[in-house]
């Protein structure tokens, strides 16, 4: 039987080393979360901060306590805006990259 990776490790060790894919997952994450499915956001999320930051140093950088930012971005989480957005601002710094946001006109 061939031996398997799991895919949370996979994800994990890729975006520690590929800053472009961790970009593009925390993309993914904003994206989600702007288009209706917080649920994706928060599990993406969960995944990009054990890559990049770490509990450990996310709680120190929001001042949250690392267990209930586990639960924020756990499968039932329910974080609030100021949550996410220091969630947000946290992973951004870790990553060295500014959100910016465009409007279109819709015709």
């Amino acid at each position: 039987m061939a031996l398997t990776r799991d895919f949370k490790e996979t994800v994990k060790d890729r975006a520690a080393r590929d800053p472009a894919f961790a970009k593009a997952l925390l993309d993914e994450a904003a994206t989600a979360f702007l288009n209706g499915e917080p649920h994706v956001a928060r599990l993406i999320l969960r995944d990009l901060v054990n890559a990049s930051v770490g509990f450990e140093d996310l709680a120190i950088e929001t001042n949250r306590p690392s267990k209930s930012l586990h639960r924020m971005l756990s499968d039932k989480g329910n974080p609030s805006m100021d949550n996410l957005a220091a969630i947000f601002g946290a992973v951004c710094k870790s990553l060295g990259v500014a959100f910016e946001a465009h409007s279109i006109e819709l015709v």
